[in-house]
């Protein structure tokens, strides 16, 4: 699918997360939510953004504002990742891309001259009614959290 566009209703889902949480988008509608998809647990980029983004959470609290960290590893290295870095998001799993695939975000990358599937570090910013209000493709992950919050501030 292509990239998701602003101003669109932002899919739905249904995930799991920490334990027998179930994470699903309809349940935060009335809140804005920061949904970050990212290739990896425990990896230096990741782990980088997941901290950023636990740094600022309390001033994301404040504006009514929920961080959902999306990747294709399962609970437990979610659980693991969270637990070794003390982060304050919530992670939900997509091991079967369902989701990855609706917003667009798994795409064909490229290392060293190889081609594979992976996920495109991407972050949206969906407001109370359940719209893309913003997008960040290809983020980068140095001062983003920020970003995101300024951007959540100027809604």
């Amino acid at each position: 699918m292509d990239q998701i566009k602003i101003g669109q209703e932002a899919p739905d889902f249904d995930l799991p997360g920490s334990g027998a949480e179930r994470i699903s988008l309809s349940a935060f509608r009335g809140s804005n939510v920061v949904l970050f998809f990212y290739p990896k647990d425990d990896t230096a980029g990741c782990t980088a953004e997941a901290l950023d983004f636990t740094a600022l959470k309390a001033d994301f609290a404040e504006l009514d504002t929920i961080l959902i960290g999306i990747s294709p590893d399962s609970v437990v290295k979610h659980d693991k990742f969270r637990t070794k870095h003390a982060l304050d998001v919530i992670l939900a799993s997509d091991e079967d891309l369902s989701v990855l695939n609706a917003y667009g975000v798994w795409k064909e990358k490229s290392m060293y001259g190889r081609k594979y599937m992976g996920v495109e570090r991407t972050t949206l910013l969906i407001d109370r009614e359940g719209k893309i209000s913003q997008v960040w493709p290809k983020v980068k992950v140095r001062g983003h959290a920020e970003q995101v919050l300024e951007a959540v501030r100027a809604l």
